[in-house]
């Protein structure tokens, strides 16, 4: 059976943990020191649902000053991974940010999704309930996982639920969900 590839692309506000969940996923280790990511690429070749799988994981940065990059890695994605940090509420907020601006640079209506409240381990911390974040993913219509990169929670759980989306919403359908009402304009001269 051939393998199959994907692209994913991790997003988030700045310090939610992105890193340290890819990190953890591909390498198994945890990364304790927050180091400001720009970009990090990993590659990892797995098996999901009986499927060989080789994913490639770009790991992005969560500050403003790299949006022009975001918009390029979000052009090239297939998949996306949208982590918010349970202690920062405004993490929160900005993931319905992204999901946006996903959906606008893509033109579509629907990508595949998942929705990850990462550093469980800090409970005693959380700003953001598991039933806020339940309901944003509910009205997102993508699954949902709180996770820890720490206590390894849910780390295979959230890519293997995007692989699952990916195949639900194939990427070349994205051409058949584009959104109503945008209608390109030519002008023959």
């Amino acid at each position: 059976m051939p393998r199959r590839e994907y692209k994913i692309v991790v997003l988030g506000s700045g310090g939610v943990g992105k890193s340290a969940l890819t990190v953890q996923y591909c390498c198994g280790t945890f990364v304790e020191k927050y180091d400001p990511t720009i970009e990090d690429f990993y590659r990892k070749d797995t098996e999901i649902d009986n499927t060989p799988i080789c994913l490639e994981i770009l790991d992005t940065a969560g500050t403003e000053q790299f949006v022009s990059m975001r918009d390029l890695y979000i052009q090239n994605g297939q998949g996306f991974l949208i982590v918010y940090s349970i202690a920062n509420y405004h993490s929160l907020r900005d993931a319905s940010t992204l999901k946006d601006t996903i959906l606008n640079i893509k033109h579509v209506d629907e990508v595949p999704i998942v929705l990850a409240g990462n550093k469980k381990d800090l409970e005693d911390q959380r700003e953001a309930s598991f039933q806020e974040g339940k309901e944003l993913s509910k009205q997102w219509g993508c699954p949902f996982f709180e996770t820890s990169a720490k206590q390894e929670i849910g780390i295979q759980d959230i890519f293997t639920a995007l692989v699952r989306e990916m195949e639900r919403i194939p990427i070349q359908s994205y051409g058949r969900h584009r959104r109503r009402g945008k209608k390109s304009k030519c002008t023959i001269l």
